[in-house]
């Protein structure tokens, strides 16, 4: 399957029980696992991962209101959020189906040990790659910026990131996060002089779709929380992409989960 068919599978695809009709069913993106522990969604760019003070859907609520009737799942179901993507970036994202794996996940991503890998489209022609290591500080403004390493509340954040190929006025990165700070990926890029496509508070100048930033997790990996063993998972990124870099983002896509798992 094409990386476009693909991106139109993600987009349109909402899971939904047999018998219900759609108004009904909780919609629901993506699922690409899910088991009695864990839940793992494609959570496309706009949708927030958590409830904030806007009201608007987030992924956390979708995915209580999906279990509760998909499952028949009587009373409060629980969801635990153990990591997030940012609003306006989409891609893998787990969430934990009970309590005890919601501590055993973040327990993984307190250490750093899950694999965090994302795409990204960037403004003008880069570098053929590299390591960032600094320290970051959110400000009044909530927006992230890097500082000295002996800022007070610095904390440190690592990446490392590859030019895959340039187009047009843009660069397709391959980026693996080392850390899991707020606005990582965005913050240490723009440093760098390289600002994402799309995301104006860090510097871009080019627009997107819009709304959102030309930045996708492709690929998660962990360890079950409970069978302990190692699991991967991709996605391929939603249509907004589909213009752009298609042959090189099937390959990145395709050849995820078999490094991870080596």
């Amino acid at each position: 399957m094409s990386v476009s068919s693909l991106m139109q599978k993600n987009s349109m695809r909402a899971s939904r029980k047999k018998g219900h009709s759609p108004d009904t069913v909780p919609m629901l993106p993506e699922i690409l696992f899910s088991d009695n522990h864990l839940l793992i969604v494609n959570k496309p760019p706009g949708l927030l991962s958590q409830a904030d003070s806007t009201g608007d859907p987030d992924m956390l609520t979708l995915a209580k209101a999906w279990i509760k009737q998909e499952r028949g799942k009587p009373g409060n179901v629980y969801v635990g959020l153990v990591h997030r993507l940012d609003r306006p970036v989409s891609g893998v994202l787990a969430l934990a189906r009970t309590s005890k794996a919601a501590a055993r996940l973040s327990a993984q991503f307190r250490e750093a040990t899950p694999v965090k890998k994302y795409m990204a489209l960037a403004e003008g022609r880069t570098p053929e790659g590299g390591t960032c290591r600094d320290y970051l500080l959110k400000d009044e403004t909530r927006t992230v910026r890097v500082v000295a390493a002996d800022h007070p509340g610095a904390r440190m954040a690592e990446l490392e990131w590859r030019c895959v190929a340039f187009h047009k006025g843009r660069t397709l990165l391959d980026i693996q996060l080392k850390t899991g700070r707020a606005h990582q990926i965005r913050a240490q890029l723009a440093a760098q002089g390289i600002p994402i496509v799309g995301d104006m508070r860090y510097g871009s100048r080019m627009t997107f779709d819009g709304r959102n930033l030309a930045l996708h997790c492709y690929c998660l990996g962990l360890e079950h929380p409970v069978r302990k063993e190692p699991m991967c998972w991709t996605a391929a990124p939603p249509l907004s992409w589909q213009d752009f870099f298609e042959s090189d983002i099937e390959h990145i896509v395709q050849q995820a989960a078999s490094s991870v798992l080596q």
